[in-house]
């Protein structure tokens, strides 16, 4: 390893930790507050988020990095709040689809523009240090766009 790489993989880190560092003590409180607010726990707000359309269970469970059991005890407890509905596809009736609701609809679009507004924090940085910001999260995750 060349000091340069040893530098640049120091810089990453403290970069990613600093990130780390900032999410968890400033955004993941905000998110966790909101949550409550609404009575939801994390992974039920992770489902409505993926539901821009029909999605069957099993996709669901490979997109949330879980087992298919748990989403079943997740979409159940969206479902009850009439946030979500189940349906049957019509070529496989072992397949479910879940889909969201207008009410599961109406509130992913209230958490999401809740979720976008910035932290205070923001406030004091730069228009500049914005642009910069939003530039390289964009480059690190060009699937954020």
């Amino acid at each position: 390893m060349t000091v340069e790489t040893s530098e640049r993989t120091e810089l990453a880190t403290e970069a990613w930790t600093a990130m780390l560092r900032f999410f968890f003590t400033k955004a993941r409180p905000r998110m966790l507050e909101l949550w409550r607010e609404f009575d939801l726990q994390p992974p039920q707000q992770m489902v409505l988020g993926l539901l821009d359309q029909p999605r069957p269970m099993g996709e669901l469970a490979l997109q949330m990095h879980c087992d298919s059991s748990n989403i079943t005890g997740i979409v159940d407890r969206l479902e009850e709040r009439g946030l979500v509905e189940r349906t049957a596809v019509a070529s496989d009736r072992r397949v479910k689809l879940i889909a969201v609701t207008e009410d599961g609809r109406k509130l992913r679009d209230e958490l999401a523009r809740r979720r976008s507004v910035p932290p205070p924090e923001f406030a004091a940085l730069t228009d500049s240090e914005l642009r910069a910001l939003k530039r390289i999260f964009l480059k690190a995750d060009p699937a954020g766009r």
